[in-house]
């Protein structure tokens, strides 16, 4: 029993060992973020949701985060604790209020504890990617990958769930994402430890934050991270009814129902992070990235006009899209781990996501109300296309930097 201990405690085996075991607590874990959004109409049906709180459905969990994220910038808790322990006590409080949702039979319930899910959330995304930082120091752009592959997964993971038991009881969603979570936070608080790569733990001073926010290449990598956040979560969000609306125009469906066709467009981007991070330790971070958002942004733009044409020109974009929408975003939270002084990781990487998931809002919000605009969901993705053009601009501004040269052992 023993020697089994030994081997499952990642002290004492390989970094690759500990992402493997941490990539696998992610995908558990991040499955209660879309949970809710998955069952919307049955949600709708239960509670009488109107279209406003539809919307906010999704969006309760980003502006949890976003609240999350800020206790934790501000009490520097990334940066003052052990990580793992914040990670097991925050999948522990997201499994919980991500089961709530199976009692709450009113509008206002039920986004009260998506906003609480979204909270707990924010203390288990920052801490894993400052944990595997710990773990890597070279390879840390594939390292960071294959992190946000897993959450690409978890992501996509209530799509495959409501796929599966469109002919059962819906709640078996919530019930199935609450049970991974759980388990999730247990596995981290007992086979996963920090590894060799020392940050060092500070106090939490206010001045943190502005010595963040006064960082150029930091400032610069934060805005390539707005444009692609104001990409990533409205697709991730409104692709389920994107995929209802457009599918029922075609001849045959690609990947079956829309709800297999949503998983599979989201799930793809995992296979995208890992690509991604390992060309980015080869042929540099800012190129990769930047030639990623301007492909994703020019699916973004197109994917409008393949409506009733051929679903496998539709299906193609479609999947190129998912693999390249996420594919970039490991490389933003390593460059913040190399860019930022060792003492201010965790607070830089949580008040990077604070205003990345802060655009999200509106994104999500947009959506919809730019789909009315043009009188058609056909139309919905094409406010999204402007957020990685202008990501990719700044991450190219970022490899002419001479900090840049930080990034990848100097592979820009």
């Amino acid at each position: 029993m023993l020697d089994i201990l030994m081997f499952l405690d990642p002290v004492k085996t390989s970094p690759w060992f500990a992402l493997s075991i941490i990539s696998i607590c992610l995908i558990g874990a991040m499955s209660t973020w879309f949970s809710g959004t998955v069952i919307l109409p049955e949600l709708t049906l239960r509670s009488g949701l109107g279209e406003s709180e539809k919307v906010w459905l999704t969006n309760a969990v980003q502006l949890g985060f976003v609240i999350g994220a800020i206790v934790v910038a501000f009490f520097n808790l990334s940066d003052s604790m052990p990580l793992v322990l914040l990670i097991a006590f925050s999948c522990t409080l997201a499994a919980i209020a991500n089961l709530l949702l199976i009692w709450m039979d009113t509008p206002l319930s039920i986004i009260i504890v998506r906003l609480l899910t979204g909270v707990a959330l924010s203390g288990v995304y920052p801490p894993v990617v400052k944990l595997i930082a710990t773990w890597f120091q070279k390879s840390r752009g594939i390292a960071m990958g294959v992190i946000i592959g897993a959450l690409t997964l978890g992501s996509a993971a209530p799509h495959l769930f409501r796929a599966m038991t469109l002919d059962t009881d819906w709640l078996i969603v919530i019930w199935v994402s609450s049970l991974m979570t759980f388990l999730a936070g247990m596995i981290v608080v007992f086979f996963v430890s920090e590894g060799p790569v020392y940050f060092a733990r500070t106090r939490f001073k206010p001045s943190q934050i502005i010595q963040v926010l006064n960082n150029k290449p930091l400032a610069l990598v934060n805005i390539g991270y707005v444009g692609h956040m104001w990409e990533l979560y409205a697709m991730w969000a409104w692709i389920l009814t994107f995929a209802h609306f457009s599918l029922n125009d075609f001849d045959w469906i690609p990947f079956g129902a829309p709800e297999y066709f949503s998983f599979f467009i989201v799930s793809i981007g995992a296979i995208g992070c890992v690509i991604a991070g390992y060309l980015s330790d080869i042929y540099g971070r800012c190129y990769i990235t930047a030639v990623l958002m301007l492909v994703s942004g020019s699916c973004a733009f197109s994917i409008g006009f393949l409506v009733n044409t051929s679903p496998f020109l539709f299906g193609l974009i479609a999947l190129l899209w998912g693999l390249t929408i996420i594919a970039d975003s490991g490389q933003f939270s390593a460059a913040v781990t190399e860019l930022s002084p060792p003492n201010l990781v965790g607070t830089a990487l949580t008040v990077q996501m604070a205003i990345g998931f802060g655009v999200t809002m509106i994104t999500i919000w947009l959506v919809p109300v730019f789909a009315q605009l043009f009188g058609s969901f056909q139309w919905m993705f094409l406010l999204l296309a402007p957020g990685p053009f202008i990501g990719a601009i700044a991450m190219l501004v970022l490899r002419r930097h001479p900090h840049s040269e930080k990034l990848a052992l100097g592979k820009r």
